[in-house]
């Protein structure tokens, strides 16, 4: 085993998220432009044997939480290789998948057999003609298909449903969902609207506060707050006749950055420390020019050292970061 992980302000570092692709089959208007973005070429992002090296040495040193993003990350090929090669790894306790779930219904099974042990779906809207306005594709029987076929292994729990709130769009979405919240076994997460959209067209009036959110589901149901778990991002809630839960991640109203335990690392290998870093670390250099695992965990800790106290969405002079969130990872 290595020391642990930790950073400049003594958090412990224990969370890993991996971009596997920056392509995506969908076009979100909070992402991506209708025309798609310039892909980075195949020999640009890292193999699985590199992902599974890094995972390895991060695991010695405390990471054990991994998280595989994208863009859509069920569009890179067998990705249930890479799920059983990081399964395999002991120091990985828990291993997820964020996805469109366009793809979900056809690669669920293989991904379960290889050891995935949870799913976040992100899906805006339950009204077909709001999802394709958002998504730009008439996908939503899909993805509910997706959804449906994940809750049919018991292995993968929870799977939880993610919807990022957007003022003018998102407030007649809230009841369908708050709905579907007590209806299916899905754990229903409103997500605030962040800067990393590719446009960079974000500014405050389009971010939706959960707050109201929240009023909208309680004019219509009673809720009983259930707290936030420690490194968690989401405020949870029951309601209150114990039909299913609902959460609330407030990045822009309530920053939870005090006890962040989590890094990023693109698909082209350049280790982030938040969302909005204006920096990173390339690790795919020193992997591919034959650099040891004590020499690339030096690089690791030197840039985690370094991570931010907090990010500064809202305050004056914050700078978006070039990379949208396709090209960071989910």
């Amino acid at each position: 085993m290595r020391e642990p992980l930790s950073d400049g302000h003594g958090r412990p570092i224990g969370d890993m998220r991996i971009s596997v692709t920056d392509r995506c089959n969908f076009r979100c208007q909070y992402c991506m432009p209708a025309e798609g973005l310039p892909w980075l070429h195949r020999d640009a992002l890292l193999t699985y044997e590199e992902i599974e090296r890094l995972v390895r040495i991060l695991g010695e040193m405390g990471v054990h939480d991994v998280r595989l993003t994208g863009g859509e990350p069920l569009v890179r090929k067998e990705l249930w290789r890479l799920v059983g090669m990081l399964s395999a790894i002991p120091e990985v306790h828990d291993l997820s998948l964020t996805t469109n779930g366009y793809l979900l219904e056809a690669q669920v099974a293989d991904l379960v057999a290889a050891g995935l042990k949870r799913v976040n779906v992100s899906l805006d809207a339950l009204a077909e003609d709001a999802f394709f306005r958002l998504t730009r594709r008439h996908a939503l029987p899909r993805v509910l298909a997706g959804l449906e076929a994940a809750q049919a292994h018991p292995e993968l729990r929870p799977i939880k449903v993610n919807a990022v709130a957007l003022r003018g769009f998102t407030e007649d979405e809230v009841l369908r969902f708050a709905a579907f919240a007590r209806e299916k076994p899905f754990e229903v997460r409103f997500i605030e609207f962040m800067p990393l959209d590719a446009d960079q067209a974000w500014d405050e009036d389009k971010v939706l506060p959960n707050a109201e959110i929240r009023a909208i589901v309680e004019s219509e149901y009673e809720l009983v707050p259930l707290g936030r778990e420690r490194h968690g991002t989401a405020r949870r809630y029951a309601f209150a006749d114990g039909k299913g839960e609902i959460g609330f991640i407030s990045p822009v109203s309530e920053p939870f950055c005090g006890d962040c335990n989590r890094i990023r690392l693109t698909a082209e290998g350049f280790l982030r420390t938040c969302l909005f870093s204006m920096n990173e670390t390339d690790l795919r250099a020193p992997l591919r020019s034959g650099a040891s695992d004590a020499e690339i965990e030096q690089v690791i800790r030197d840039a985690v050292w370094r991570k931010e106290l907090k990010h500064h969405v809202g305050e004056p002079g914050f700078i978006q970061p070039a990379r949208s969130m396709s090209r960071i990872g989910g």
